[in-house]
């Protein structure tokens, strides 16, 4: 099937303002494209692209003082078909791990990972460990937020 997305992302800052956008399509989605995918900003602004540690494409941008618009506008082919769910995946003990690993259990700095935690503990502490667990979150996301 033909999907056609985009957005218009505003971003009002008081004085420039180092940006680092990770608003691309995933690389190895990239072979899905229509077309171009190109972010658009609306006033005269530099980008340097580059690809992070996890493959992602990113832009890093200073966003002068005012609002700031970044679009962009593209058609990509998808099957249709859902994502393969690995539905006997194993939870490993943290302990277990690798070390190189480790980053992807860090909280983020974009939330409140002290109340974020306590409530995922309370409301998924008692599911059973593996993909079972993972499922119930999806599903709890799924069902609690709306993107418009």
């Amino acid at each position: 099937m033909k999907i056609r997305a985009g957005f218009h992302i505003g971003y009002e800052c008081t004085q420039p303002t180092p940006m680092l956008l990770v608003l691309n399509i995933h690389p190895s989605c990239r072979v899905d494209l229509l077309g171009d995918q190109v972010l658009n900003f609306d006033r005269q602004i530099e980008a340097w692209h580059y690809t992070d540690v996890f493959g992602n494409s990113c832009s890093r941008i200073v966003a002068p003082p005012g609002l700031t618009t970044i679009s962009t506008e593209f058609e990509i082919y998808d099957s249709g078909q859902p994502n393969i769910v690995p539905e006997g995946a194993f939870q490993h003990a943290i302990n277990d791990l690798p070390d190189e690993v480790l980053v992807f259990l860090l909280g983020s700095r974009y939330c409140d990972t002290d109340r974020l935690g306590d409530f995922a503990w309370a409301r998924f502490s008692k599911t059973p460990f593996g993909w079972q667990r993972v499922q119930a979150i999806c599903d709890f996301v799924h069902s609690h937020i709306t993107l418009n």
